[in-house]
């Protein structure tokens, strides 16, 4: 029953983290509308060639963008578990959601980079299947680092065994 109570606490202190992921997606879905109702409009075409290049730069950046976040990601998960606190007056959980939620926003904001990669590709003249593939890998990326209750507990406790010391 304890251990319920304490899953139903988690999950309303991400609250927030969720929130950012759900404007990232927002914002997903925006460049999409914006592509479809302006169209030619927006669209201020290159020569082929010079959007080829581009776009195989934006695709190495993208695949490197996941590893790289990962490993962001890993090393501010950690660091959050072992930096010694920084304010005696916040409370063990203030500060882990403080430190989670700068997690989130770096590995969210990190993430969007290639959503926007599809909107840049597709003003400068490609087609909706760029812009899809790029926003699809943004949305892939956001499921990939979304918040996990998991990470945030780890992060309690090891900021409670530190202040325990």
């Amino acid at each position: 029953m304890g251990n319920q109570v304490e899953r139903e606490y988690l999950k309303s202190d991400l609250i927030l983290p969720w929130v950012i992921v759900g404007m990232m997606l927002t914002m997903l879905a925006t460049y999409i509308i914006i592509c479809h109702t302006l169209g030619e409009q927006l669209q201020q075409p290159l020569p082929e060639a010079r959007r080829v290049l581009i776009r195989t730069i934006f695709y190495v950046i993208a695949v490197v963008t996941f590893p790289l976040t990962n490993l962001i990601r890993h090393i501010q998960l950690r660091l959050n578990q072992t930096m010694p606190s920084s304010h005696a007056s916040y409370g063990t959980v203030a500060e882990a959601k403080i430190r989670y939620l700068v997690t989130i926003i770096v590995s969210m904001s990190l993430i969007e980079v290639i959503g926007i990669f599809g909107l840049v590709m597709f003003v400068l003249g490609d087609g909706f299947n760029t812009l899809y593939i790029f926003t699809g890998l943004s949305a892939l990326g956001l499921f990939l680092y979304r918040p996990k209750a998991d990470e945030y507990s780890e992060i309690i406790d090891a900021i409670s065994a530190q202040k325990h010391e």
